[in-house]
């Protein structure tokens, strides 16, 4: 279509090219195909263009062309008909309407969704010359969370939006036509700002401390802890109260729900409480309001106001004779309530007295050592006053015991056992006479002083015996752990000595379980009630089942057997509570009676021992009656008409009321609270009667209109 006018488009030829230059010949265009864009040479044959073409006008021309030849005579006439194709030049741009959009995008849309459709034109015709393809470019040097597709102009999310990193992005959108020829190609582009509306979709983040410390003395009032919680969301969607959900139970804190201060409500004790976790909410102003959870832990400070205490005001110990210094004797032993490491930290010491200068007592550790060989024919006891304690605090605090220590005495050799104590382990389902350790002790000393007989001291309960020249201890009857899981007793060891010198070794005998015992409910059946209308979950009853196995063998696991078909009730596995799972009506179900087969709620109780073994119980729950149903008047209006002349103390009419409630709750009292003023009726207000107490004058009151209640 650029072709310029005046060039040579195409010559005409007589086919016998041979010849041609003898013949006469006329070229035209005939009239009725003559078009002002083309022209023909008549002589030559040589078609020229007239007039600039347009594709967009017109892409086709049809020229019937007229030949005489004049050679022949007559002359002959001869029609040709040319087909002219224009072809397409890419001479118009693609252009927008607009150069300027903003768009609006909500910042919650999922990924892939429609934001906008850019549309261009361009007026070329041919397919490539025309067909635009769009391109987007980001302003900024984020990420770009747009596509757009290069065809249909269609603007989607790519990623998902957030606009509290993202306010707003400025894309740029070119269209370009797809020439063949690169270097001819045509664009246009235009501005968009994409506003990323706000959503409330972000929780308050707390940016406050979860720990503070408070002195245990401080007044009411006082400030322990400042809450702040922030919400990059935008208006009331970031406006954040605060609110404390758990851990105040006793109220010692106050929260102030505006600005976060946290101040003490009661006076606070240490010794009762050294630390309180409260779980803090902080909740925006959002529709739906979103929310954050901070568990706070408050540390109370010690303050030095608690006094040592020892365990024991009277110790009382023994020690051998002959021992050399340093012979421990007795560890003693007070504790402090107050914390910290001078407050709670305790010094010990001997006060003066009789005896003291035998005797250190470790001032840290309390361990009471020897500081000289004891001699029990010169002293057998020893009465040690005053042993005292204080701690480092400001002031420091004290207190003291007493102490009573007996000398032994010794031969010079003892028979001596290998170990100082002895610990086995052995199934419960032992045969009787089973060997369960051979014992052994050693005397340095010779003849009757070195012969070692075996003996058992303390409560064996008739299960053990010894072997007096082996020491071979052996079950004298069957074990039962659940009847006593361990033994302990002590393995004199003596010589045959005149003196009968001796020693002694404790023995430990942990009876291992077998699973052998049921668990057993305390009750096979239980009756509990419960309040109506109560939150889900309140704690109706709690039961026990006993197993006297130990360990897996001996834990028990409840669960709801049957009869808990609608999940009414639930029950805590391992603690035995039950509960209600939703919130019950009185008046709809006045009782849970589990006896029945499609209402018997059974309980089982099963330990984790191999096999398991189980037992059931059932329970009845009676729902109580809550004062929740006002009464209600059988009608909203009396009307009742009397004669003036009906005597003092006739019956006028009888209200009545009923209430959903039962027992005391439905119980209805009746009263007058106004049109009375004069007294002419007296109302019964257990049966609502009402009675004529004066005359009745026509002429002077026509009307009466009394206001009942019904409490």
């Amino acid at each position: 279509e650029n072709f310029k006018p005046a060039q040579v488009l195409n010559s005409l030829k007589w086919p016998d090219s041979h010849v041609t230059t003898n013949r006469k010949l006329h070229f035209s265009i005939a009239k009725d195909d003559g078009d002002v864009h083309f022209q023909i040479d008549s002589l030559t044959g040589d078609l020229f263009l007239s007039k600039e073409l347009d594709y967009e006008t017109a892409s086709h021309f049809l020229l019937q062309v007229l030949i005489k030849d004049y050679n022949n005579n007559p002359p002959q006439n001869n029609t040709v008909f040319l087909s002219i194709d224009v072809e397409d030049q890419n001479d118009h741009s693609p252009y927008f309407q607009d150069d300027f959009v903003v768009i609006g995008i909500e910042e919650n849309v999922p990924v892939g969704t429609l934001v906008y459709t850019f549309n261009a034109k361009d007026g070329d015709g041919s397919f490539l010359n025309s067909k635009i393809h769009y391109s987007l470019e980001i302003s900024s040097t984020g990420e770009n969370p747009f596509l757009i597709h290069p065809l249909d102009g269609t603007l989607t999310t790519a990623f998902p939006l957030d606009r509290e990193i993202t306010r707003s992005v400025i894309l740029t959108v070119s269209a370009a036509d797809q020439a063949i020829n690169l270097t001819h190609r045509r664009l246009d582009s235009l501005s968009a700002k994409i506003l990323i509306l706000d959503i409330n979709d972000n929780s308050p983040s707390f940016t406050s401390s979860p720990l503070s410390c408070v002195m245990e003395d401080v007044e009411l009032g006082f400030l322990v802890h400042r809450i702040t919680a922030k919400d990059p969301d935008e208006g009331r969607n970031g406006q954040v109260t605060y609110h404390i959900l758990a851990g105040n139970e006793n109220k010692s804190f106050v929260l102030d729900k505006i600005t976060g201060l946290l101040t003490t409500a009661q006076f606070l004790d240490r010794e009762i409480q050294e630390r309180y976790s409260l779980t803090v909410m902080a909740v925006d102003e959002g529709s739906p309001a979103l929310s954050a959870t901070q568990v706070i832990t408050i540390n109370v400070i010690d303050v030095n106001d608690e006094i040592p205490v020892f365990l024991n005001q009277l110790y009382e110990t023994a020690v051998h004779e002959n021992q050399n210094p340093g012979e421990f004797v007795i560890k003693v032993e007070a504790v402090d309530r107050d914390a910290g490491r001078l407050n709670s930290l305790l010094q010990y010491e001997i006060l003066p007295g009789a005896g003291e200068e035998k005797f250190k007592i470790n001032s840290d550790s309390g361990e009471l050592i020897t500081t000289a060989s004891l001699d029990r024919e010169t002293q057998e006891v020893f009465i040690i006053k005053g042993n005292g304690c204080h701690d480092l605090g400001s002031p420091s605090r004290s207190s003291t015991a007493q102490l009573h220590l007996t000398v032994l005495d010794e031969n010079d050799h003892n028979p001596l056992f290998a170990k100082t104590q002895y610990q086995i382990s052995v199934r419960e389902d032992l045969e009787e006479g089973s060997a369960i350790l051979d014992i052994f002790a050693s005397d340095e000393d010779a003849g009757l002083n070195g012969q070692v007989t075996y003996s058992l001291i303390d409560d064996t309960f008739g299960t053990f015996a010894i072997n007096s020249v082996t020491g071979s201890i052996v079950t004298t009857k069957a074990l039962d752990r659940e009847t006593k899981s361990h033994y302990t007793f002590r393995v004199v060891a003596s010589d045959c000595s005149t003196y009968l010198p001796r020693s002694t070794t404790v023995m430990t005998v942990l009876i291992q379980d077998v699973n052998d015992n049921v668990p057993k409910f305390e009750q096979s059946y239980y009756k509990a009630s419960v309040w109506e209308g109560q939150s889900p979950k309140p704690d109706i009853i709690q039961v026990f089942a006993t197993d006297f196995d130990s360990g897996l063998n001996g834990e028990t696991e409840y669960s709801i057997l049957s009869g808990n078909e609608n999940a009414t009730f639930l029950i805590d596995p391992t603690q035995g509570i039950l509960a209600a799972n939703t919130v019950l009506d009185h008046e709809n179900t006045s009782s849970y009676r589990f006896t029945a087969p499609s209402h018997s709620l059974v309980l089982l109780a099963s330990d984790r021992g191999t096999p398991s073994l189980n037992s059931t119980a059932t329970v009845l729950i009676t729902v109580l009656d809550a004062n929740d149903n006002p009464p209600v008047f059988s009608s909203p209006e009396y009307h009742v008409h009397v004669k003036e002349s009906i005597p003092v103390g006739s019956h006028i009419t009888e209200v009545s009321a009923t209430d959903c409630d039962a027992g005391s709750n439905a119980e209805i009292t009746y009263a007058i609270i106004s049109g009375n003023d004069r007294g002419h009726f007296r109302l019964d207000g257990k049966t609502g009667s009402v009675d004529l107490m004066k005359m009745l004058d026509y002429e002077d009151t026509m009307k009466f209109t009394l206001i009942i209640q019904a409490t």
